[in-house]
């Protein structure tokens, strides 16, 4: 099991519909995916289920099937962790849905996470919760990879749930304040290492499974979302061709700065087009959008949009493969 964490403290970034679109094209290509929501805003789980379902969800008022009931044992301080509760969106994707109180989770998270260095096993309980509920989740269903939803920000929730993950992809938009984010998001992963790296030998229970906090970058993606056609394509470039350099020096410490475009950087795992009335089209048939079919509305022009979505997120699943260990790719269905 594979756990990939998608992750910008900007907003606005296209993160969760990345994160929708990359999970179904890894089931489509055959592999067992669980996709998790931990963004309190909930947005992926919107995404994935029915108005219908949702209201049948949120409407329960306690025990609902959402990330809280997981932790909801830790929340009350009735005991450890409960069974993550899966919401089967094919035979090979599964969903752990997101719940809006998620956030009252946040002080519990900070208060704990100092208490680790006193090596309180309740603390190292707290801290290692969704690490835990995903490895459990993602065994019951026979996953082969975990791929997570977050919020856009750099606190004690994050961070629980960033130690958690093996790979970190960061979403992108040529701009100034992605290029901010992306020095803020570098410095912090830096530092929630080193401190969970001083933490984790504070466990003395081993049979307790805490997470190694490898969170190991990968890439970016660049979300284009339609600037060429509002702004001049040599300023969309200005802010673009930054990334590379940023990536390097933010993210991945390297002392030498290498001059590269944003299009030949090996790290630029994939160039996103906004794909326009194919959103909507998506949003009401409860599909991504490169499984549109005529029956929610495909004509014309539309089916060759529809196959050039597919082509671009089955050539991101090419590149975030060809980023990680021959061993984790099991399954032979797509041909790098």
């Amino acid at each position: 099991m594979t756990t990939i964490v998608f992750f910008n403290n900007k907003g606005g970034v296209g993160k969760t519909t990345l994160v929708y679109h990359f999970s179904y094209m890894l089931s489509e290509l055959g592999y067992m995916v669980l996709a998790v929501d931990l963004d309190p805003q909930s947005n992926l789980t919107s995404m994935f289920l029915t108005q219908e379902r949702l209201e049948e969800i949120f409407s329960m008022q306690e025990n609902r099937p959402t990330i809280l009931k997981a932790i909801n044992p830790i929340l009350t301080g009735t005991g450890d962790i409960a069974k993550g509760e899966i919401e089967k969106i094919t035979d090979c994707l599964g969903l752990i849905c997101g719940d809006l109180e998620l956030s009252v989770f946040e002080d519990e998270l900070s208060e704990n996470w100092g208490k680790c260095m006193d090596r309180k096993e309740a603390a190292f309980r707290v801290i290692s919760s969704f690490y835990r509920i995903i490895k459990e989740s993602a065994s019951s269903q026979n996953a082969d990879f975990v791929i997570v939803d977050v919020g856009p920000n750099l606190g004690a929730l994050n961070r629980a749930i960033m130690i958690a993950a093996d790979y970190v992809i960061i979403p992108m938009t040529a701009d100034l304040f992605s290029l901010q984010g992306l020095k803020n998001l570098g410095s912090t992963l830096k530092e929630w290492r080193i401190q969970w790296k001083t933490r984790w030998g504070g466990n003395l229970n081993r049979e307790l499974i805490i997470p190694e906090g490898t969170m190991e970058p990968i890439g970016y993606i660049v979300m284009q979302h339609g600037i060429r056609e509002t702004r001049p394509v040599k300023s969309y470039l200005k802010w673009a061709n930054k990334i590379p350099g940023a990536y390097r020096q933010y993210v991945l410490e390297a002392d030498k700065k290498e001059e590269i475009s944003v299009e030949s950087d090996p790290y630029q795992l994939a160039m996103l087009k906004h794909y326009h009335s194919l959103a909507p089209l998506a949003m009401e048939a409860h599909k991504p959008m490169f499984l549109l079919k005529p029956a929610d509305g495909i004509i014309g022009g539309h089916v060759e949009a529809v196959r050039n979505v597919y082509e671009d997120f089955k050539n991101l699943t090419e590149a975030v493969f060809k980023k990680l260990p021959d061993s984790i790719i099991q399954n032979k269905n797509l041909i790098i």
